[in-house]
């Protein structure tokens, strides 16, 4: 038989078998490693500076990856591990990247031992089914009531950068803000996160209802409106011009006076139609004319210009108005209602409150903070946990947090590889292996010895079906995790494994790399 033949184009690179394999698992490996040591509510943050010198400080698993400049390929696959995960149920992204790590780090020592990468590859598949039971077998028999979901979020946001004001007071906002929306068609929709700085975290607050970023087109306009009707157009308001270009000859004052009459009727007009309409503010998305401004100030109408339309599509949710293309024969259907719309200012910039309206299913967080990278730090941690609240409501329950779920499946998948035959047993081994290496490292981030807190993790567990690793005190300590409160969604978990397992996997069956220059 003779050797195939590759033909490459000048300065191509080739890299074939173990040391493909080698390459690859080093390079996913680095990438875990780089957030292991964020994992848990004693993780530690990062700090990420590009080239133009903007920089972040986060412990958040998918902005740090998201943020990290990478280049080589299989890495790239454990950053959309993250990337997948913060998608499909908005946390766990840290321990999905550390277990795709461990699996490669396990498999590694697997494929020194002369077994075959499909071998371990149909192995870590039936681990991970082997985990989805346990998972399963874990969910909690509790009544989702808000202390629960409390608990959810407090456990999601513990260890991140909540400032000055402590986690459980963000839960208690936090649960609030999904009650208020429990029942929409898109939940997390309708729970917007708005920033602003200048003070301190505790200023933080729930608002029932929408914030933009507007001022009134008019210094002359009302600050606040008091049980408002609401229109939003989508046009803009001023003088309207034909498709076909055309000069018009004007010979006299008169002619000339007339033109200006009429399109000063035009622009009066808009205010008179409103105005009649019982319009008392106006979110209009496009341009909003000078002349206009002052028609509708005079009219008593508060009226913004240029709003974004994300912004108008939350207005419309949170008023019932509809979004108008014209002025013409409007009705009072069109229109919505608030209880409250009013400007306030915050370190020189306006911003505008649309509170109470008609459908009180839209609320938002309005986040406070003495500087741009708590702000943002904590908008991170706040949308992590709106997405566990949601998920677990609306996913699978909850299962014990800190680490307990996870020795929970270790166990389980271990017990259960005893009744594999062959090579594929030292795989699904492996795959407990690996997943005991997230409450070590928890239980590393807390202080403990790793290996001795693995032992007593076991022995707890054995002893009394849960245990977990509870930051307490100066260094963490095994305990109870449901007694204490640390509660996660079974989705997160779920999605940890099975990305995990998707990525690790793919990567071992890589045994040729080809580069282009």
């Amino acid at each position: 038989m003779q050797q195939p033949l590759f033909i490459l184009s000048e300065g191509s690179q080739r890299t074939r078998g173990q040391e493909a394999q080698d390459s690859n698992i080093r390079a996913g490996r680095a990438v875990a490693n780089a957030v292991r040591t964020t994992l848990g509510p004693r993780g530690m943050d990062k700090m990420l500076v590009d080239s133009s010198g903007d920089v972040v400080i986060t412990n958040d698993g998918a902005t740090i990856l998201n943020e990290m400049d990478i280049e080589h390929p299989a890495a790239q696959m454990i950053v959309e591990v993250s990337e997948t995960q913060e998608v499909e149920v908005g946390d766990g992204t840290t321990t999905a990247a550390v277990l795709a790590g461990e699996l490669l780090a396990q498999a590694e020592d697997l494929l020194e031992q002369d077994i075959h990468p499909t071998v371990i590859v149909e192995g870590y598949y039936e681990a991970a089914r082997i985990a989805q039971e346990a998972i399963d077998s874990q969910v909690l028999d509790v009544d989702l009531d808000d202390e629960v979901l409390k608990q959810v979020a407090e456990s999601s946001m513990t260890g991140k950068g909540t400032g000055d004001v402590t986690a459980d007071v963000l839960a208690e906002q936090v649960v609030s803000a999904v009650q208020q929306v429990a029942g929409a068609d898109a939940p997390r929709e309708q729970i917007r996160i708005h920033t602003r700085t200048g003070a301190s975290t505790s200023a933080t607050e729930l608002v029932e209802g929408v914030i933009i970023d507007k001022a009134p087109v008019s210094d002359n306009m009302p600050r606040s409106v008091e049980d408002a009707t609401v229109a939003i157009l989508d046009s803009k308001l001023d003088v309207r011009t034909g498709e076909a270009d055309a000069e018009y000859n004007i010979t006299s004052v008169d002619q000339l006076n007339a033109a200006i009459e009429a399109e000063e009727g035009e622009l009066r007009g808009y205010a008179e139609a409103l105005s009649e309409a019982g319009v008392d503010v106006l979110f209009c998305t496009k341009k909003i004319e000078d002349r206009v401004a002052g028609y509708l100030a005079d009219a008593g109408i508060l009226a913004f210009k240029s709003v974004k339309s994300k912004d108008a599509k939350a207005l419309a949710g949170a008023t019932g108005a509809k979004r108008l293309g014209t002025l013409e024969d409007i009705e009072a259907s069109d229109l919505g209602s608030a209880a409250s719309i009013s400007v306030e200012t915050f370190s020189d910039d306006d911003l505008t409150f649309v509170e109470g309206g008609s459908d009180a299913k839209n609320v938002t967080l309005f986040v406070r903070g003495s500087s741009e990278h708590i702000v943002d730090e904590l908008e991170r941690a706040l949308n992590d946990a709106i997405d566990v609240v949601i998920d677990s409501l609306e996913d699978g329950g909850v299962v014990p947090g800190a680490g307990a779920t996870e020795v929970g499946i270790a166990e389980h998948v271990r017990s259960s590889s005893a009744g594999v035959e062959g090579r594929k047993q030292l795989a699904i081994e492996a795959f407990a292996d690996a997943v005991d290496a997230l409450p070590r490292t928890l239980a590393e981030n807390t202080g403990m010895d790793p290996i001795d807190a693995l032992v007593d993790l076991r022995a707890r567990y054995d002893s009394e079906g849960i245990a977990g690793v509870i930051a307490t005190g100066q260094k963490g300590e095994i305990g109870n995790p449901i007694d204490a409160g640390i509660l996660d969604p079974a989705a997160v978990k779920r999605e940890a494994v099975e990305s995990a397992t998707e990525s690790a996997t793919m990567i071992l069956r890589i045994d040729d790399v080809i580069a282009a220059e």
